[in-house]
């Protein structure tokens, strides 16, 4: 295992150690205590929540790991396992599902060696491997549900080293912050639901393994030319415009037909999915919960970069939003797989500029928003044969709007050239209730009957938004939405 390159530059990222060309943990005193565990309460003596912070505890420093977890983190483990959880749930988590998380561990040393191996034969010429994907470079790890459920329980015992995560941007992936936004959290009802969907999928996967692939990839924009595309790119594009469905209620999770799923992410994947966070892209970090293994070794995202997973299953029913999200039961995923074993779920995490004001108008931030959401639809990987995407559209909503403040009229237009340049068939657009966005489908349906092409939508944009910046040098003059600017400009 030692020459192997991939493996190398993730293992400081890994509790594991090499030794004697295998792969093992380097405690001999955790893997009793791991041991012990699977074996249940009566042999362990972890039997709640605290404890199971004792035991976490334990682990950790015979893995010599810093800085230590802070008090918040193991009052919040504290909390749920013994006063969020109902006594029959607790029974069931340390009789049945911790010793079954412990075996996964236990076991998590020959699941990544098998995964190297296998990871050499996979896709011809493609490397495939577990490994830190940087930025500015393409690249595709492909993982068993198996593997990444081990990766999760790591994640749940706070067995990560993380000390050298931040410089390298990685975003934190142990479950400290988790459990400890319930003490630090006023109104904790969301974080507690959150935590009843990571619970839920360990019950689910413990009973039984799923058998299936996740493929994580790092996109990295170019054109033909090796080039980024620039304005006289898109201004010029004669492609044409794909169909728009706009659906003013649903969720894109529950798009019925497939489609690439846009994830409103934060450029590091994931968001505040480990912290407070209750939003869109962190939402569906919850109840697909094998997104979070990107989180170990994907870098944050560059300004012409997006990640695309393929095949994360969804464990849970919710209801709610932010303060409100509730987890509302089991969820059977009935998504065909491909010939590579994922399910058919292909979501696509784009970040948008956050509180731009008025400068999103400009030219620039424009182009970056357009060529981040390109990024993100073109099926780079066609050319390996990897996959065939014929039919499959994209299913998207209010990139970027909301919280980080960006105008929907403008940011749904420009959504829709990337779909269209990236030769999509079509564009599922969530309103989501959006009052900004009432008569989308009247001005689709406009722009659609003029026969525009890309090019024409973006000259047009371009036009909008130099009217909105000098606009916005005199305050007294009322602000026009780009829709209507659109109707009444063009309607002759």
């Amino acid at each position: 295992m030692e020459r192997r390159k991939d493996l190398e530059i993730i293992l400081a990222y890994l509790p594991l150690v090499i030794h004697d060309s295998s792969l093992s943990w380097p405690s001999s005193h955790l893997v009793e205590v791991l041991e012990a565990l699977t074996k249940g309460p009566s042999h362990s003596r972890v039997d709640s929540g605290q404890t199971l912070s004792d035991s976490i505890s334990d682990m950790r420093q015979s893995l010599s790991l810093t800085p230590n977890l802070s008090d918040s983190a193991f009052q919040g483990y504290t909390l749920f396992f013994d006063e969020k959880m109902s006594k029959e749930e607790s029974t069931r988590w340390f009789s049945e599902v911790l010793p079954a998380m412990a075996c996964l561990l236990l076991r998590f040393p020959s699941l990544l060696e098998l995964h190297y191996l296998n990871s050499e034969n996979l896709i011809n010429e493609v490397e495939t491997g577990l490994r830190v994907l940087g930025s500015n470079k393409a690249g595709i790890v492909f993982l068993s549900q198996e593997l990444i459920g081990a990766l999760l329980s790591c994640s749940f015992f706070c067995l990560f080293p993380v000390d050298d995560r931040g410089s390298n941007r990685l975003p934190n992936i142990n479950f400290d912050r988790l459990f400890g936004s319930l003490i630090s959290t006023g109104q904790n009802e969301h974080q507690e639901n959150k935590i009843r969907c990571i619970t839920h999928y360990f019950q689910r996967i413990t009973s039984c393994i799923p058998p299936g692939f996740i493929s994580f990839e790092r996109k990295v924009l170019s054109i033909e030319s090796g080039l980024v595309p620039d304005e006289g790119f898109w201004s010029t594009s004669n492609v044409n415009l794909c169909p728009v469905e706009v659906q003013t209620s649903g969720l894109i999770e529950d798009q019925s037909v497939e489609a690439l799923e846009v994830d409103f992410a934060n450029k590091y994947l994931g968001g505040g999915a480990l912290r407070k966070g209750c939003v869109q892209e962190e939402i569906r970090f919850m109840i697909n919960p094998e997104l979070i293994a990107g989180m170990l070794f994907l870098p944050a995202m560059e300004v012409s970069e997006a990640i695309e997973v393929v095949g994360a299953e969804r464990f849970s029913h919710y209801t709610g939003y932010s303060s409100s999200y509730r987890f509302a039961g089991d969820y059977i995923d009935i998504k065909e797989r491909d010939v590579f074993g994922r399910r058919k779920t292909r979501i696509i995490a784009i970040d948008a500029l956050r509180h731009p004001g008025i400068s999103q108008y400009k030219p620039e931030c424009l182009l970056r928003e357009a060529n981040k959401a390109l990024c993100g639809f073109l099926h780079v990987c066609k050319k390996h044969c990897i996959d065939h995407e014929d039919g499959v559209g994209v299913a998207t909503g209010n990139w970027g709007c909301g919280a980080y403040g960006g105008d929907p009229e403008i940011k749904s237009f420009l959504q829709w050239l990337a779909v269209s340049q990236s030769r999509r068939p079509f564009m599922s657009y969530y309103t989501f209730g959006f009052e900004a966005l009432h008569n989308l489908n009247q001005v689709t349906e406009l722009v659609i009957s003029k026969g525009w092409t890309v090019g024409d939508v973006w000259k047009k944009l371009v036009e909008y938004s130099n009217q909105r910046l000098r606009s916005s040098k005199k305050k007294r003059e009322p602000r026009v939405g780009l829709f209507d600017w659109l109707i009444s400009t063009n309607s002759a």
